[in-house]
């Protein structure tokens, strides 16, 4: 999930009507300087590859998100929000409005697969979730000339705040902890399961939402298993917080429920096959 120049304004601009002063700005032309975001960036180790295995249907219990041919369950969010830092993060948790008037989802549907719009910014789902089990299948896009984190770019936010990368990461280099399968800039995948680009591959995820108390107070974190083509690659790792792409991430408080977010990253990532299970 790094950040490149030319799609800094999708983080950056509220769909709401809220006041400019009441969400933090940054100055990335001057950031370019130090790039503080190297900081959190981490190469070593470099996850072993594997060979990865099959796709699973859904259980009869399942919410279907997407099966193919429309976006009915999707949304646009009320704010783009992809992990800048933290401050941009809490002030758009402070000023969500339950009351907003979302847009329709306008990614393109075809073929059976749900297209990320490159330049449409993130979608979200109507309905939201806590702890759940996540299926979702998605395909990176041979895109010759492309390389690290340009390369296939997308992401799926859990409660539209902690993000499992995706990525081309079939013989293509980039830090450890911003590789398909990584919990972005937090954890490094045990292994690397990815399939070569062109190639339909799978997460199956299982995530305990994180508890708050009455006052605020973080009572427990969140954790997040992931499997990445039926290759266990994450197992009940604890997260330290929303993801964030400069500096550390931190918990904030923020509801028991939240929408699950896909994110347009600037490349045509395809995704089919989405599915949830409470837990």
């Amino acid at each position: 999930m790094k950040i490149y120049l030319s799609i800094i304004p999708f983080f950056l601009l509220s769909i709401a009507t809220v006041k400019s002063q009441e969400i933090p700005s940054l100055d990335w032309d001057a950031l370019q300087e130090t790039k503080p975001w190297e900081a959190t960036e981490s190469y070593d180790p470099i996850p072993a590859k594997v060979t990865p295995g099959i796709f699973s249907f859904p259980p009869s219990d399942a919410t279907i998100l997407f099966e193919g041919n429309h976006l009915d369950a999707w949304q646009k969010p009320q704010y783009i929000y992809e992990g800048a830092n933290l401050d941009i993060l809490k002030a758009m948790i402070k000023n969500d409005d339950p009351n907003y008037d979302h847009a329709a989802a306008d990614w393109i549907v075809k073929d059976g697969a749900c297209i990320v719009k490159q330049g449409a910014g993130a979608i979200e789902t109507k309905e939201a979730f806590g702890s759940i089990q996540l299926h979702l299948e998605f395909l990176s896009p041979v895109d010759a000339g492309k390389e690290g984190q340009s390369y296939s770019n997308s992401g799926v936010f859990l409660m539209g705040l902690y993000e499992v990368q995706i990525l081309n990461s079939y013989e293509n280099s980039t830090y450890s902890n911003g590789q398909a399968g990584s919990v972005y800039k937090q954890h490094i995948p045990l292994v690397n399961a990815s399939r070569p680009p062109g190639e339909w591959q799978s997460y199956d995820i299982i995530f305990n939402a994180p508890v708050f108390s009455t006052y605020g107070k973080l009572k427990s974190p969140a954790t997040v298993t992931v499997l990445h083509n039926g290759v266990l690659i994450q197992n009940n790792v604890e997260l330290r917080g929303p993801t964030v792409y400069i500096g550390e991430p931190s918990y904030t408080p923020h509801a028991a429920e939240l929408p699950l977010r896909l994110q347009d990253h600037g490349d045509a990532v395809r995704y089919r096959n989405i599915w949830v299970r409470r837990l």
